[in-house]
């Protein structure tokens, strides 16, 4: 069983930087899941975060043990919920967990459709100047869901598996994204994905039409 900590978080302005809503705190007791998300949690740049298909965030709670091996410096920074995650669980990552999943959480029904994709606020967040490339190189990403039918969730109500509608685990999907050279046919595979978020649909779709993988500094450096 997979009960999972619950966190939200409000937009708040960083001297510096841009006004985020990565800090997050735990919630306990019933919430309610809309469409959009847990009832007060908000997100700053909706244009990449949150919205139908990235309702929630879920990060797995033991990848917290290799950031903190890697950056022992800063081991205190690395607990749950530092990288701005809804949802934390152990026993639950990228390797079990598959594209399409469609999991029941208390009254709700919510859908994995991508893998959280690392950008460069997370660098400032932390300090590190590369911790959203280590992020996307380890495949330490942890994904988001859309919601499929809303209710009444909380921490106590484990997360179970309704059904499984791909072969490709999340891990996967983040190996095809970033880490392999071009691949049209496993693009392809990723776009066959019930519930794959529009989001990915697009970039899969731009790179088969161009011919080629688009520039990620942007995303991941912001440059």
């Amino acid at each position: 069983m997979h009960h999972p900590d619950v966190y939200l978080g409000s937009i708040q302005p960083y001297e510096g930087g841009r006004p985020s809503a990565i800090a997050k705190r735990l919630v306990e007791g019933m919430l309610k899941l809309t469409p959009l998300g847990l009832a007060g949690d908000e997100q700053a740049e909706k244009s990449y975060h949150g919205g139908p298909d990235r309702a929630l965030c879920h990060y797995p709670r033991e990848h917290y043990d290799h950031w903190r091996e890697q950056f022992p410096a800063q081991a205190e920074q690395f607990c749950a919920p530092a990288f701005g995650e809804n949802i934390s669980t152990l026993g639950l990552t990228e390797h079990n967990v598959f594209m399409g999943d469609i999991f029941r959480w208390g009254e709700a029904l919510i859908q994995v459709t991508q893998p959280r994709s690392p950008c460069f606020k997370l660098n400032y967040h932390f300090a590190i100047d590369d911790i959203s490339v280590l992020m996307q190189q380890t495949g330490r990403c942890g994904w988001l869901y859309r919601v499929v039918s809303t209710g009444m969730v909380s921490g106590d109500q484990p997360l179970e598996l309704v059904t499984r509608n791909s072969d490709v685990p999340v891990a996967e999907a983040i190996s095809i994204a970033w880490h392999m050279p071009f691949d049209e046919e496993q693009y392809r595979r990723l776009l066959s994905v019930a519930g794959l978020s529009a989001s990915w649909s697009k970039t899969m779709l731009t790179r088969i039409t161009s011919g080629k993988i688009e520039d990620l500094n942007r995303r991941l450096l912001g440059r």
